[in-house]
């Protein structure tokens, strides 16, 4: 019975099914395989950056002297020349089309190279905010320091304070002992008068 039992799990399961489907289904510890695209791929931050260098460079004089030699020179070759050396008679059509061009691929990469300018912008201006409110949370702790020391100084004894309670309690006690030698000195007096009084009451 046992072999049979065997022999039947076996023909239920077998070890390369079990492989195969084990192999199909994803793995969570596993990252998936990358997708195949038809398309080809590139690094957005690099074409961001390439832009950046072409706006950059349309933007300064050196490109507009460029620009300006390079026209001056193609219309002088194309009136100038011999007829078999020239490439873009009168009207200058194709001259026309490639200024288009030009013009065509340049205002793309100025607006892309404007958007990565504002996202910077906007970055920065979000992190100078964070750092005010900091800075403002800053102060207000430090102006809250600085009112409880003045609070805490206006309660504790100063130097000219205990100067001045010291001499209020010198003048008291100068006072004190000013008044403690008048009342000897008057006891002594009364019993010095009363002493011949009592001498004649003796006698």
């Amino acid at each position: 019975m046992a072999p049979e039992r065997d022999g039947a799990r076996e023909q239920r399961h077998p070890a390369g099914a079990t492989a195969a489907g084990r192999a199909r289904t994803p793995r969570l510890d596993q990252p998936r395989p990358p997708r195949r695209r038809l398309l080809p791929e590139w690094d957005p931050e690099a074409f961001g950056r390439l832009s950046e260098r072409i706006a950059r460079f349309l933007g300064t004089g050196r490109f507009i002297v460029w620009m300006t030699v390079v026209i001056i020179v193609w219309l002088v070759w194309n009136v100038s020349a011999p007829e078999e050396l020239r490439f873009d008679e009168y009207p200058f059509i194709f001259l026309t089309l490639m200024l288009s061009l030009q013009a065509s691929y340049a205002a793309p990469l100025i607006l892309l190279a404007q958007n990565r300018q504002d996202d910077r912008d906007r970055v920065n201006l979000e992190q100078d905010r964070k750092q005010d409110e900091r800075a403002i949370a800053d102060t207000e702790y430090l102006t809250r320091e600085v009112a409880a020391l003045r609070i805490g100084l206006g309660e504790v004894a100063t130097r000219d304070w205990i100067r001045s309670e010291l001499q209020d309690m010198m003048k008291e006690l100068e006072e004190r002992q000013d008044g403690h030698r008048d009342h000897h000195g008057s006891i002594a007096t009364m019993r010095a008068q009363r002493s011949p009084g009592r001498d004649a009451d003796d006698r």
